[in-house]
């Protein structure tokens, strides 16, 4: 179907517009919203993330490509959960507290998002009590961190200590990353996954 093509089109290219028209036209023709998301949507996504690997796409187009994928995403939704098709999970996500940097957080929250995740963004500066709120009043099953400061990472571990001392520590897992984060610390402080980029959250996830 042509329409699949152009929607597929419009999120590698980041045209939020043509991304919104083709997904109307699309469900006028019938299309199931399932299907869209994981044949079409997703896949496009994944192409985006690995350009990005390969350092054909840059932040910029990855945003776009994102934006482009939420906006498809607004018009499938609700009749996702009015059919009683239930997220692939729900992912609490922000930046951790003393540290101000939203661009990679608000990235991963998109790539999740278009991977099928239900999304409860606490923004930046994250006080680990949130955290743990987001886990026990909102059933969060992940909690994605991330830091850009070097000397806001150890907030990643006090996280994990809180989640331990509120109890809830193995409902759920728990992912880091950003800049000067790495494999080794997250092993380190206790987390159970690490993404080096946006686009590999979404693999990082599924694999938790």
């Amino acid at each position: 179907m042509a329409v699949l093509k152009a929607l597929h089109d419009a999120i590698l290219t980041g045209d939020a517009k043509s991304a919104k028209a083709s997904t109307e036209a699309a469900l006028a023709d019938g299309a199931l919203p399932m299907a869209l998301v994981h044949d079409t949507m997703m896949p496009a996504m994944e192409e985006v993330g690995r350009k990005f690997e390969c350092n054909e796409y840059f932040v910029p187009e990855l945003l776009l490509a994102a934006r482009a994928m939420k906006a498809a995403l607004e018009l499938i939704r609700p009749l996702l959960a009015a059919g009683g098709v239930e997220p692939a999970g729900r992912v609490a996500i922000g930046t951790v507290k003393g540290d101000l940097h939203d661009i990679g957080k608000n990235l991963v929250a998109a790539m999740l998002e278009g991977g099928g995740y239900e999304i409860i963004d606490l923004g930046v500066n994250v006080d680990p009590a949130k955290f743990v709120a987001a886990v026990k009043e909102k059933n969060a099953r992940i909690v994605a961190m991330s830091a850009l400061l070097t000397t806001t990472m150890p907030a990643m571990k006090t996280t994990i200590e809180a989640l331990k001392q509120a109890g809830v520590r193995d409902q759920v897992k728990v992912m880091i990353g950003g800049a000067p984060v790495s494999e080794a610390y997250a092993k380190e402080i206790g987390a159970d996954g690490y993404s080096k980029s946006a686009a590999g959250a979404v693999a990082a996830a599924r694999g938790l």
